[in-house]
């Protein structure tokens, strides 16, 4: 667990400098994500300059996205100080970036007459490389971390991490304790979850697909699966039925993939994106 990369103290102009290992892993995860949105362009021959503006309007309407969504999951909190709230440096919802930023990109996409169903098919498999980066940023700041595990796969984060506070607020263990109990990874076990399908989408399936659409339904219903069942071993409050928020927006996210497969796939590919 490294969630400080570097501090400088003395850093021109600004005074101090402070990197933060998750802040850079999300900065490489939307550099990666550009440079694979251009080359992917110039396999189709497009324009590859529409790549900035589509990592841009993703990254704006991602940011929004996971910063409301956070505000819903603490809604009382947000009652007892809004402004605190609203304007505190915390705070970033996956789920709730992954819709702001494709609700951003859409609306770029029609107002440019780009293909929505060509782009989509590209950022799908994108968004689970950029993901997988991003959890390992989770993994060395201590977040998002699992349920408590005598697996060999379980690790143990230092004493005043996340896990040591949660599992002290659970009285699974005393404050003296020199550690938290092992538990699991599941930034690591989403990490590589999402760099296999991503690799299985591009090289294996997607060729193979003759409908626009149709590889980004499949990439909403793959990370939504995955992350209704990972939600079981994640540390995570319950909200209805005994589920967590994000296992409901997971249901919404395959159940959304499972219409657009059915009813909104239905542009062939020309013969220039045929096998990419």
């Amino acid at each position: 667990m490294h969630p400080i990369l570097l501090k400088i103290k003395n850093f021109p102009v600004i005074g101090s400098l402070t990197i933060r290992t998750y802040g850079l892993m999300m900065a490489i995860a939307f550099l990666t994500g550009y440079f694979l949105l251009r080359w992917e362009l110039k396999r189709r021959n497009k324009d590859p300059q529409s790549a900035t503006d589509v990592i841009f309007w993703a990254a704006i309407g991602g940011v929004v996205g996971a910063r409301l969504f956070y505000l819903f999951e603490h809604i009382p909190e947000v009652m007892q100080n809004p402004l605190g709230m609203i304007f505190s440096g915390a705070g970033l919802v996956f789920h709730g970036g992954l819709i702001g930023g494709t609700v951003a990109v859409i609306i770029y996409l029609k107002q440019n007459n780009r293909s929505l169903g060509m782009y989509a098919d590209i950022i799908g498999p994108l968004m689970l490389i950029g993901q997988g980066i991003g959890r390992i940023g989770c993994y060395f700041a201590g977040c998002c971390h699992g349920i408590c595990t005598r697996s060999f796969l379980g690790v143990v984060f230092p004493k005043n991490s996340n896990a040591f506070y949660h599992q002290l607020n659970e009285n699974i263990i005393k404050y003296s304790a020199d550690n938290p109990l092992p538990v699991h990874p599941t930034q690591l076990y989403e990490m590589a979850y999402n760099f296999i399908v991503a690799f299985l989408l591009i090289k294996y399936i997607r060729p193979k697909l003759k409908k626009r659409g149709a590889t980004f339904a499949l990439y909403l219903i793959l990370a939504g699966t995955e992350r209704f069942l990972l939600e079981f071993i994640r540390v995570n409050p319950e909200r209805l039925w005994g589920l967590s928020d994000y296992q409901l927006t997971s249901i919404i996210l395959v159940l959304a993939g499972g219409i657009i497969l059915k009813y909104f796939t239905n542009e062939t590919k020309p013969e220039n994106e045929m096998g990419v």
